[in-house]
């Protein structure tokens, strides 16, 4: 198995003083992707594209060229987005026979404009709809930070996380309509960032939400995500680091506390005491406006509604074909009225115009990125009412900031030895670069704790 453990900073100083090659790191990855730990990981793999992506890129750096830091490294792109020459099937098999790409979407476009070297297309929920990562048709990916209990990765980027968790690229490509790129960053000891959602195109993703959907990756720091966000984007966030000393954080004590497992709620303690010692200002504040979604999301939000807009003929022509799970979920939507989707787009317009005033003169948003630790795959596969109490409990806390349009980091907040915990650090909308600080700040303090 390969162990790209390091950065992208520090992987390119290495192959700087010519210690490993770029191709050498890709052939490792692929070698990895076959191997059991990576089972179900990968639903496609680019064996021959990524390594003369790879031997491009050591090519370059002999000749002296100039290039993008993820240029020849492997990355991982989920089921979602579109490859062109292939049916995006979305961790789905409903999509088999559709037409294929003609193009590949915005995101693959930039990444492989960037130089890196995609490896595969990663296992998802099925159309990116739970944030638990289990799929009946193509497996589930085995979070790899147990060795003892098979538990969730999270979702809905599930293979993406895994990916990276194993040391099989330095970023996976995901996407976040709830939670699905922090969830599962928290759940296997990663760095995800969702960031404000008309920074990066959603076109060639095939949809869960609109309103929601977020175009993002997760790596294994804040410094990764902000180079791959930024390549998504198609411009880097211009980022003032600044001194914890300087900043002051609100911890919300509506909803988003609630029922922490002991073990998230010593490591979340922990980190606010952490935080405190090296002189940031943390502030507990009532942000009662929380309590108020499940009210605005009646009757039952925005998900349901567009996913059953974008996927009725599906469900028309092959719900037997559809995780019984997801088709519960997008059917909710069946019989929502255009008055009742109108009523909930104001709704929620005017709770985020109410909301950011709360939050405005804090430079982040503290709280756990999920109130449980990630929870076995055979009890949730057996049981529908745990399925669905998990995947309430997981999505809880990242939705919020989803609903909010805002920007959100999940960072590894646990120490070595316990099962990852999340961190999550979030703003208001458009405040990525101010965000971007505040996660680097944080991150550095947890490291010399």
């Amino acid at each position: 198995m390969p162990h790209i453990t390091e950065t992208i900073a520090v992987l390119n100083q290495r192959l700087s003083r010519k210690e490993i090659t770029r191709e050498a790191l890709v052939a490792e990855a692929l070698t990895g992707a076959q191997s059991k730990p990576a089972q179900y990981v990968f639903t496609k793999t680019y064996g021959d594209a990524a390594l003369a992506a790879a031997r491009y890129a050591d090519a370059s750096q002999a000749a002296g060229v100039a290039m993008h830091p993820i240029a020849g490294l492997p990355v991982s792109v989920k089921d979602l987005y579109d490859v062109a020459g292939e049916t995006t099937m979305a961790g789905s098999t409903v999509c088999e026979g559709e037409p294929t790409a003609k193009a590949d979407c915005p995101a693959v476009a930039r990444l492989r404009s960037a130089g890196s070297a995609i490896v595969g297309k990663t296992n998802m929920t099925e159309f990116a709809f739970s944030g638990v990562g289990i799929n009946p048709h193509y497996g589930t990916p085995v979070n790899p930070t147990d060795n003892q209990v098979a538990r969730i990765p999270g979702g809905s980027s599930s293979g993406a996380a895994v990916s990276v968790a194993l040391g099989l690229s330095v970023a996976g490509l995901g996407s976040d309509t709830g939670g699905s790129i922090r969830v599962p960053a928290a759940l296997n000891g990663l760095v995800g960032f969702k960031n404000t959602q008309k920074r990066t195109p959603l076109q060639g993703a095939l949809e869960l939400s609109h309103s929601l959907d977020t175009v993002c990756a997760m790596t294994r720091s804040v410094e990764d995500c902000w180079l791959v966000d930024g390549i998504l984007a198609g411009e880097a966030l211009k980022v003032v680091r600044r001194p914890l000393t300087a900043m002051r954080f609100a911890v919300p004590q509506t909803l988003v506390l609630d029922a922490m497992a002991p073990e998230v709620a010593q490591a979340f303690n922990r980190t606010l005491s952490a935080l405190s010692k090296a002189g940031a200002q943390i502030i507990d504040i009532p942000l009662r406006e929380f309590a108020e979604l499940s009210k605005i999301n009646s009757p039952v939000g925005f998900a349901p509604i567009e996913s059953y807009a974008v996927h009725y003929e599906r469900l028309m022509r092959a719900e037997h074909k559809f995780d019984p799970l997801v088709a519960k979920r997008v059917k909710l939507g069946e019989s929502v009225t255009a008055k009742q989707y109108l009523d909930l787009i104001n709704r929620r317009a005017d709770w985020i115009e109410r909301t950011e005033a709360v939050i405005q003169g804090f430079d982040a948003v503290l709280c756990p990125t999920a109130p449980i630790l990630a929870p076995e795959i055979a009890a949730l596969a057996a049981s529908e009412e745990a399925f669905f109490k998990a995947n309430g409990l997981l999505l809880r806390n990242t939705s919020v900031f989803n609903f909010l349009d805002g920007c959100s980091f999940s960072l590894p907040c646990h120490d070595a030895g316990e099962l990852p915990v999340g961190l999550m650090v979030s703003s208001v909308r458009g405040d990525d670069a101010r965000l971007v600080a505040v996660a680097l700040a944080i991150e550095a303090c947890l490291q010399m704790a």
